[in-house]
């Protein structure tokens, strides 16, 4: 059987629809929903104009709420629940390498000053299964 952590990477894969919720300015919990994307170590990124509302959020409080893992009601599959902390990141090096020919309908390229990346780093997952009644926790 494959480790939680393997299991939980390979739930969050390249990229996916996830939805994203941060806590607004009334202290009340805002959901949306973003593209993500994953890497090895587990960081989680998405794509956002650096004047969005989700940013004024998460310069406030960095704590954000991800569930992922099922687009298809009809094809149940594992499922997760991710606490992370967020942040703003708009240096030249991970705009770039973030990049994908998606973003070219939405920015001006990886330079456009309008574009930046949330990055979110999980603190802990829940991993749900089909048929399971409590998550696997990762910590």
């Amino acid at each position: 059987m494959m480790e939680l952590k393997e299991r939980i990477t390979a739930v969050l894969g390249p990229f996916q629809l996830a939805c994203l919720v941060t806590i607004n300015q009334e202290g009340k919990p805002w959901g949306r929903y973003v593209m993500i994307a994953t890497d090895e170590h587990m960081t989680i990124r998405c794509a956002t104009f650096v004047d969005a509302r989700k940013v004024a959020q998460i310069e406030a409080n960095p704590e954000v709420h991800l569930t992922c893992g099922i687009t298809d009601p009809s094809d149940l599959k594992p499922y997760l629940q991710i606490q992370a902390k967020a942040k703003l990141i708009t240096d030249k090096s991970t705009r770039h390498q973030f990049w994908c020919k998606p973003l070219a309908d939405i920015f001006d390229g990886p330079d456009d000053p309008k574009y930046g990346i949330i990055e979110m780093t999980p603190y802990r997952i829940e991993y749900w299964a089909p048929g399971q009644f409590e998550p696997e926790v990762w910590q």
